[in-house]
């Protein structure tokens, strides 16, 4: 039976090589102390003894047995060859070292085994059998042997043997308490998750979302400082920031890298506050203007800052400073945890999706290809006369190529994902043309995206939105052109794609089910999803993130304008 299916353990070559080697040495020492070919059967024995442990390892209690057979016969025969070489010998009892050796066998494989007891077993089995051995043994004309000597040499060896007992079982643990130190990947994954779960679980009242935590402090901090502009920044990578959440009057654009001469940077590096009487906003103009830029410091990693200004001079002295300070000390670990919350949540999403994705074209993408080949077959194969039913297998071609049409398609949006360099408009831009051509669209860009970036969950959820809205259109609206415009102005977004199809009141379930999963999307990151009637048809699915003044002004002058 083979050894994949008989359920014993597979013998290690390398186990079986030394105890080969053992048993040759030992063969050889043995002649060369009592010159008896006849004591070899020894040897022979050991051989025999040793075969459970070659052959199952693992297997109790052939193994076990096995080995203290082995120690059995090396103590019986230590007397046995102690007593051949006695004569002639200047050291009584010296022959027994002839086969002792052996010991290192059964001993080492024990240690090895993490089998401490058995180990002291085979010691004490092995002493009391050499000293029956010695005692019951005749030498030359039949007295016993030299019984100090012997005695001698058989408390070296287990002295010896006992001594790498212990040595082997030290390694050992050693080796165990190394693997151990050594981070194993998804048992430490598994552990950190279940408590950051069960902590998450315990917060009073509290959220692990990074733009709720910090539109908070953003309302706690103008609660006790002038505030007419302010804003939560974090480190996006690649000396960049990201606004994550901001009030004021106007609209501004925030310094968004870390590598320029401005208080921002230096409260960065420096984790400490800093105040300046310029604005640290790029596209903010005026007056006087005092700026207090903070550190969230959390241990000793700055994981945000926090920015106010004030239309005024010395608009934050020390006092006010100090203040700001002890409302920033308990935010900044709140604001790390959600961060850390939501870096493992994306990690975690974006491998899942990977992995479909893998799943997919490995299976089912792949045999529908071959149902394909398998249809083109048939109809290569058929006579001319079988008119009706080579109509049918044309159907059932074109119908698995669509199929196969759209599970591509699938594996182009779960392979999707916004480039750190790209963006968030160069990602849905991509995605469009992508499904625009496959699907006969004539589609209509318009990009308005501001060189600072919004936090990378948030342009996830958002690329995941728009693609949710384009497919919609493609697979539902019977539509001829696509609009889709994309506005980033962080914290502000607004994403939309529009059709001229059919309109939404005729869509069918599944599509509906799409509407409510970007409901849900617009949710999770705070936004609100928007669908109504395009004139004079078809559908516009919006989805807006947060609010722009700026905006909001050119709207209410157009209304204004309209009124009149």
């Amino acid at each position: 039976m083979p050894a994949s299916t008989s359920g014993l353990p597979r013998p290690h070559p390398l186990a079986a090589a030394a105890r080969v080697v053992m048993l040759a040495l030992v063969a050889v020492l043995t002649l060369i102390a009592t010159r008896d070919p006849g004591q070899l059967r020894w040897v022979a024995l050991l051989a025999v003894a040793g075969i459970p442990a070659v052959i199952a390892p693992g297997l109790r209690p052939l193994a076990p047995l096995g080995r203290f057979a082995e120690v059995v016969i090396v103590g019986l025969a230590a007397g046995q060859v102690a007593a051949a070489a006695e004569i002639g010998t200047p050291m009584p009892g010296l022959g027994a070292s002839a086969i002792l050796p052996y010991l290192a066998v059964p001993l080492t494989v024990a240690a090895l085994q993490r089998r401490s007891r058995e180990g002291i077993a085979l010691i004490a089995v092995t002493a009391a059998t050499l000293v029956v051995s010695g005692t019951f043994t005749s030498g030359d004309g039949g007295r016993l042997i030299g019984q100090l000597g012997y005695l001698a040499v058989a408390a070296q060896w287990l002295i010896l043997a006992a001594l790498g007992l212990s040595a082997a079982g030290t390694l050992q643990r050693i080796m165990q308490a190394r693997g151990e130190g050594r981070p194993q990947p998804y048992a430490e994954a598994t552990r950190l998750l279940t408590q950051l779960r069960s902590v998450a679980r315990q917060l009073p009242g509290a959220t692990l979302d990074p733009g709720s935590i910090s539109e908070h402090l953003v309302e706690e901090l103008r609660g006790v400082a002038r505030a007419d502009r302010a804003a939560v920044l974090s480190a996006s990578g690649g000396g960049r920031l990201v606004v994550l959440a901001q009030a004021g009057v106007d609209r501004v654009d925030w310094e968004t890298t870390l590598d320029a001469d401005s208080a921002i940077a230096d409260a960065w590096a420096s984790q400490q506050p800093q105040t300046a009487h310029r604005s640290q906003a790029r596209s903010h103009s005026g007056g006087d203007v005092s700026a207090l830029v903070v550190p969230l410091v959390a241990g000793v990693r700055t994981v945000g800052l926090v920015t106010l200004e004030a239309d005024v001079a010395s608009a934050y002295p020390p006092p006010v400073v100090s203040q700001v300070t002890a409302l920033t000390r308990p935010a900044a670990l709140r604001l790390e945890a959600a961060l850390l919350f939501d870096e493992v949540r994306s990690l975690a999403t974006n491998e899942e999706r990977q992995r479909l994705a893998r799943e997919i074209h490995d299976g089912v993408a792949q045999e529908l290809v071959m149902v394909g080949y398998g249809i083109d077959n048939a109809l290569a194969s058929l006579p001319d006369s079988a008119g009706e039913t080579a109509e049918e297998l044309r159907v059932l071609r074109g119908e698995v190529t669509r199929v196969i049409t759209e599970l591509r398609l699938s594996l182009f949006e779960l392979r999707s994902e916004v480039d750190r360099h790209g963006g968030l408009a160069a990602a849905i831009a991509e995605y469009a043309r992508t499904v625009g051509a496959s699907a006969g669209l004539r589609v209509h860009y318009t990009l308005d995206e501001s060189t600072a970036r919004l936090p990378a969950a948030t342009e996830a959820e958002l690329l995941r939105i728009a693609q949710e809205a384009i497919t919609n259109a493609r697979k539902h609206a019977g539509a001829a052109n696509l609009w889709v415009s994309c506005a980033v102005d962080p914290p502000f977004a607004q994403i939309e794609v529009s059709d001229d199809g059919q309109g939404i009141a005729d869509q069918r379930p599944d599509g509906r089910y799409g509407l409510a999963i970007m409901a849900e999307r617009a949710e999770r990151i705070r936004g609100r999803l928007e669908i109504s009637p395009r004139h004079p048809s078809g559908t516009t699915v919006a989805v807006v993130l947060g609010t722009s003044p700026r905006r909001d002004n050119v709207r209410d002058s157009v209304t204004a304008s309209e009124g009149e």
